[in-house]
This record gives C-alpha cells, structure tokens and sequence, in this order.
C-alpha cells in the first residue's frame, strides 16, 4: 500500500507541476487548431496566456507559500537546553544521488540549507547525536541513495567523529518518520524531543507526519523561499513556477496524508 502511495503522489505531483500544465493547454490548442475548432483553439491559448500571468507575477505565488512557510515557527536556540533534547533529525532533500554518483563529489541542490544548517548545528552541540534519514524520492533510483552521501559529505566537514545514525530506505516524509523509529531508541532518546531540520515549506507537513507516529520534535525550518515583504513589480517565470509548485506540492500532500491517515 505504501509503493502505491508513493507511485501515486509522483503522477499527481508530475500533473500539478504548473509548466506541465501550461504545456498541456498549449497541447489542446495545437490539436483544436488541427481540427479546425478555431473558437476552442482560441480559448486555450487565452488560458495559456492567464497562466504564464498567474506563474509569473511573483506575488501571486509568495503570498500563499509565504503563509506555508510562516505556518511553524522555529524554535529558539538561545532557549534551548541541549540536555533536555535527543538530538538532530535531518530530512533528505537536498542531495542530487544521481549527479554524485555520476560526478564522483557530493551535489547539493536547492534545499542545500538542510544540509549546511545542519552542519552548524553539530558543531554548535557536539554532543547531541544526529539522524539522517532518506534515500530517494524518484520512482527509478539510480544514484546514490542520499544516506549515503550524507555520509560522504560529513567526512568532507570534518566531522566524522560525531555521532551519527543513518536510515537509507525511506522515499517520502512519511516513510522518514516510520523508519527511523528505531534508531532513536539506538541513539538513546526515544523519550526525548527532536531538533527536526527540514525546509520551511515542508516543516508543517512533517511535524504532523511525526506527531502520528508519537515523535515529538522541536521544529527548526531551514530552506525559505520567500521574503517578508512583496515586490508587486516582480515577474519571472521560472522563479513563480519553482514556486507554485513547492506551494502545490505541500498542499496536495497534506491533504492526501490526511485522507490516508498519515496525519
């Protein structure tokens, strides 16, 4: 049930992917012209030209992301009483396995933050243990699984003496929470709070996802999309696309884990 889930979630996630849909309205106007149906054809190409509007107009796609990514407060550092937690939880996402297997050297992407922030917060509490957990969210892996490479990037930082568990079989948030249970009653703390790293659009979605499962977790998103003000001038497709699409991901993923039970 869970490889159906996960096969799921990537079709819905290929189809609300916003270019994909542009493409598609594109698609139904080449094919109505062919017909001769000029007033559909028309229709689609008038559509066409409302979404690259709607991608492109900046606010259109910060305004609710933003709200997403405000929707959990991080915790306070200089509040925190490092013996009172159990340690680090870093979430997968930010690794490219597939160009680090292919390139020889580890390659971050665009969640880097989840990996750099992490490092930070080893060496700000070296005695915390931390937990990777994550493989690879693509139907067909083919690189190195992210765990992994995790691995490799924590002895390129000279911190490979710090203690560090790593779970590499999880695909989703999900399967992330579910699997690395175990390993927080390895490292000692199962009955502790979490410092859970993760991107600030995610952190709502994954904070609900590790309550089911009975895991508390001190939030500490990472990865911001958006800013604390609107430029109502701005205007780039690629950049409202990405962000329409980071929106649309989490939307649709906390409603379909709420269906399923998942949170």
């Amino acid at each position: 049930m869970d490889t159906l889930f996960f096969i799921a979630s990537k079709i819905t996630q290929f189809c609300i992917e916003p270019l994909n849909l542009i493409l598609l309205s594109v698609l139904f106007a080449l094919l109505f012209l062919l017909l001769r149906k000029y007033a559909l054809c028309k229709r689609f190409l008038q559509m066409t030209l409302i979404g690259f509007f709607i991608i492109g107009y900046l606010p259109l796609s910060e305004l609710p992301l933003r709200a997403l990514e405000n929707a959990i407060s991080p915790i306070d550092l200089k509040t925190l009483q490092p013996d009172k937690v159990g340690g680090l939880i870093i979430l997968g996402g930010a690794i490219d396995g597939d160009t680090t297997s292919d390139r020889q050297q580890v390659s971050l992407g665009s969640a880097a933050e989840r990996a750099t922030k992490a490092f930070e917060l080893m060496r700000l509490y070296p005695n915390l243990p931390y937990i990777f957990t994550g493989s690879s969210g693509d139907l067909s892996p083919q690189g190195m699984p992210e765990a992994e490479a995790f691995k490799q990037l924590i002895q390129e930082q000279g911190l490979g003496a710090h203690r560090g568990y790593f779970e590499g079989r999880s695909r989703n948030t999900y399967e992330n929470a579910v699997l690395l249970k175990p390993l927080l009653i390895e490292a000692g703390g199962a009955d502790q709070p979490w410092i859970l790293l993760t991107s600030a659009s995610h952190m709502l979605r994954s904070t609900q996802i590790f309550k089911q499962q009975g895991i508390t977790v001190l939030p500490f998103p990472v990865d911001y999309q958006t800013r604390s003000y609107l430029d109502w001038t701005g205007f780039d497709i690629t950049h409202g696309a990405q962000q329409w699409a980071t929106f649309l991901h989490e939307t649709v993923g906390l409603v379909g884990y709420w269906l399923t039970g998942k949170i």
